[in-house]
């Protein structure tokens, strides 16, 4: 594409809830390709749709968009040379246009009732005709449109779409295609309140926000002939567009839906907003890479690339046309990468929220020393809770005796054991309390008294950390210190004990 042409893409959601995750998936798509070609990127809002209309959508969308880094430079929230960026602050326009398509012979008023209109249903389903607006009121003479106004009927404005003939455009991602005008519907441009339709209101946005490219999900592509005719009975140049593909069901079948959320292989469900990864602790870098990943390529056979780098390389000829399935486990899998990679500050930073989320009066200085230990084990950031969130309780909660009770040992060789262990281990200066040093003098434990590492460990792993899965034993021991460690242990000896 030649550099001389200006690009200017635009993401433009509804606000009737939480951000899908496909939406992200566009909204990047836009923001990339905008980013690579040095162009811009605008949000829009498109609040058409009263009926679903929430107020809460718009902050908790911009939350969304904003946490993933997507960055706009034009938009409601900053203003711009084409605002409003809201559709219902620009009535007037759609209102204007939508007439002077009637004026020109390119759109009518059509006046039929709700009741009309479900009759004119009824009938088509009896007599099993193709259902959709029958062009009743499409050659209405000027005497009947004048009686119906004079009943005071509501009207909408409907597209006039050719009868004949056919409609062929260039996608950028699927390619030319095709469409026979005769199959196509007249379409509602503005409804009887006065707002427009998505079909209306994005061609007349597009065209004086001056977009150069529309980048939408696949889902629009029927809609595309009707989009093309209304741009050419504008007589405006029409933007290109690019219809990406549809983001599947890990099982590759059906659409991601909130409506219908897909589960995974044990049955779990699997979220499809923003919110539910920003809230489950996923970084937003992963979930950009992940996203991105999702029917585009970024070549050389890499998966794990920063935005950056992505913005470098992309464009529309790496896009693949066909639907991709959303693999969940690749996402985790990303979500591991990421916070291996992480400088321990940083990483710090981000485990403290879901700490303290999680009722935990964090100490930062032992959330540093927690870091090296609990990164390669954890796949998101709420991970930590669970994993270490036992560093942060005020009050230390002991793990039943019959958790710390390993395979093939008893009470008494349990008891045995611990015994052993703070033994040696109160034997050790505290200044020499660490890891290598704890591990050389215990694991000799395993020879003198007949049981294996697994067995040892697991039992000190539990007493210590009072929980079955957790962060390494001897490197809690090294975090939590002498005393507490072998306090932790005569607790854990005592309660075993009473199982004697």
């Amino acid at each position: 594409m030649p550099d001389s042409i200006p690009v200017r893409t635009r993401f433009a959601p509804s606000p009737t809830g939480s951000l899908h995750i496909g939406g992200l998936r566009t909204a990047l798509f836009n923001w990339l390709f905008a980013r690579h070609h040095h162009g811009q990127f605008i949000l829009r809002i498109e609040d058409t749709d009263q009926k679903r209309y929430d107020p809460n959508a718009l902050q908790t969308l911009i939350e969304a968009l904003r946490w993933a880094g997507v960055d706009w430079d034009e938009g409601p929230d900053i203003g711009g040379p084409f605002a409003p960026y809201v559709q219902s602050e620009r009535l007037d326009l759609y209102q204007q246009w939508a007439n002077w398509l009637v004026e020109h012979g390119k759109a009518y008023r059509s006046y039929e009732t709700a009741e009309e209109l479900e009759q004119m249903r009824k009938g088509q389903e009896q007599r099993k005709e193709q259902p959709g607006y029958n062009r009743a009121h499409r050659s209405l003479t000027p005497e009947q449109r004048a009686a119906y106004e004079a009943e005071g009927r509501a009207y909408v404005v409907r597209f006039a779409m050719p009868l004949e003939g056919q409609t062929t455009v260039r996608d950028l991602v699927q390619g030319e295609v095709t469409f026979d005008n005769a199959v196509q519907q007249d379409m509602v441009l503005l409804k009887s309140d006065g707002f427009p339709t998505y079909h209306l209101a994005h061609v007349i946005d597009d065209h004086l926000m001056e977009i150069s490219h529309v980048m939408r999900a696949a889902e629009w592509l029927p809609s595309l002939p009707l989009h093309v005719q209304l741009w050419q009975a504008f007589g405006w140049k029409m933007p290109e567009y690019a219809h990406l593909p549809v983001m599947l069901n890990p099982n590759g079948k059906g659409k991601m839906s909130k409506r219908n959320p897909p589960k995974d292989a044990r049955g779990n469900v699997i979220p499809v907003l923003v919110h539910d990864y920003m809230n489950a602790g996923y970084l937003p870098e992963a979930m950009d890479n992940f996203l991105t990943n999702i029917g585009w390529n970024f070549g050389d056979e890499r998966e794990v690339f920063s935005m950056a780098e992505a913005i470098e390389r992309f464009d529309t000829d790496r896009i693949n046309a066909a639907n991709s399935a959303f693999p969940p486990e690749k996402l985790d899998w990303l979500n591991g990468v990421y916070i291996r990679d992480m400088d321990d500050v940083e990483l710090a930073r981000r485990l403290r929220q879901p700490l303290e989320a999680a009722g935990f009066e964090v100490n930062v200085d032992t959330l540093l020393r927690v870091v090296p230990i609990v990164k390669t084990r954890i796949k998101t950031l709420n991970d930590v809770v669970s994993m270490a969130g036992f560093f942060f309780r005020e009050t230390f909660l002991p793990a039943a005796p019959e958790q710390i009770i390993q395979k093939k040992m008893d009470a008494a060789s349990t008891v045995q054991t611990l015994q052993a262990a703070v033994a040696v281990l109160a034997g050790i200066d505290e200044a020499d309390f660490v890891t290598q040093t704890l591990y050389d003098a215990v694991q000799p434990l395993t020879e003198t008294l007949g049981i294996s590492n697994g067995q040892l460990f697991g039992a000190l792993r539990v007493a210590v950390t009072g929980q079955t899965v957790s962060t390494p034993t001897f490197e809690s021991m090294e975090i939590i210190g002498k005393d507490e460690t072998l306090r932790r242990l005569k607790q854990a000896t005592a309660l075993v004990s009473a199982k004697l």
